[in-house]
Formats: structure tokens, C-alpha cells, sequence
């Protein structure tokens, strides 16, 4: 086999992986969510109860232009969903959603050393969508949301919670 070959082929298998970790054709690909909030269940509509707002907060951009808010639900029957509204961010590989223990997550090291609990993957990078948080999620540890990239460590954006008990 030729040096040119070899060179050919080594420069094939980089090309491969760097499209793999860095997905660039996501930076041009939407993919828009329009989730309504979770409907009350039949035994639970009966009562006339409707889901109450327990927290909210507007994102802000950090790594990139994010926008949007987002708000913790109770339901009827107890389950608490974050809900993302008109939110929009750049979309990118392995990007998911955490909830932060702390005030504000302002940079990416604010996130890494105060904790967090993750939602799962956005579902995305525009519209309305929801994610189920654990029954046991305390709110007054978990005050913001932020929008990561776990395969580069990277803080998207995020949204400090404010609590709107009266």
C-alpha cells in the first residue's frame, strides 16, 4: 500500500469522527417542539383544578443566543413538569436539560461544581416542550435551568427560577 493511500485513508476516518463529535449540519437544522402542557386526568378535572405555576424565570444566552422562558408546574395529580415556552437556542449534539443548584447558572463552572439533576435530552432547539422532574426535586435547592452540552461541557443558556408561592 502507498504512503497516499494510507495518508487517504487516515484522513477519511478524522473526517468521520470530527463530523461525528461536532455535528455541524446541526447548526443549520431546526427542529421545533409544540408540546401542549399535560392535560389533568379525568378524576382530577372533575375536582376543577388547574396546574399552578410554582416557578418561572426568562433564559438568557451564554455560549449561544437562547431565549424563552421557563416555568415548574404542579398538576393536578402531583407531578411537577418543567415547561419550556417560546424558546429558541442553537441547536448541537448531546445538548440536554438540567435543573442547577444554584441561584444562577452563569458559566459552565457554576454548573459543574454546584450540582444538578438532568431532564433528559432537549427535544428541540425550538417551541414548546415539557419535562417531568422527579417528585422529590426540591425547588429551593434547584433555583435554575440550564441548557447544556454535555458532549463539550458547554452552557448554552439559562434561566434563574424565581419561586411565585404566595
Amino acid at each position: 500500500m502507498s504512503k497516499r493511500n494510507l495518508f487517504i485513508g487516515i484522513g477519511v476516518i478524522v473526517l468521520a469522527i470530527g463530523w461525528y463529535a461536532f455535528r455541524p449540519e446541526l447548526l443549520f437544522i431546526d427542529k421545533t417542539v409544540s408540546e401542549g402542557l399535560p392535560a389533568a386526568s379525568a378524576t382530577t378535572m372533575s375536582k376543577g383544578t388547574e396546574p399552578m405555576v410554582l416557578a418561572k424565570g426568562d433564559f438568557r444566552g451564554l455560549a449561544h443566543e437562547t431565549k424563552g422562558a421557563a416555568m415548574v408546574h404542579q398538576l393536578a395529580d402531583g407531578k411537577r413538569i418543567l415547561r419550556l415556552t417560546n424558546f429558541e437556542t442553537s441547536n448541537g449534539p448531546d445538548v440536554h436539560v438540567y435543573l442547577v443548584a444554584a441561584e444562577v447558572a452563569k458559566d459552565n463552572d457554576t454548573v459543574k461544581q454546584a450540582g444538578f439533576i438532568d431532564l433528559g435530552s432537549l427535544k428541540g432547539n425550538k417551541g414548546d416542550q415539557n419535562y417531568e422532574m422527579p417528585a422529590d426535586t426540591d425547588l429551593n435547592k434547584y433555583k435554575s435551568v440550564s441548557i447544556w452540552c454535555a458532549r463539550f461541557g458547554v452552557n448554552f443558556g439559562a434561566a434563574t427560577l424565581t419561586s411565585q408561592k404566595s
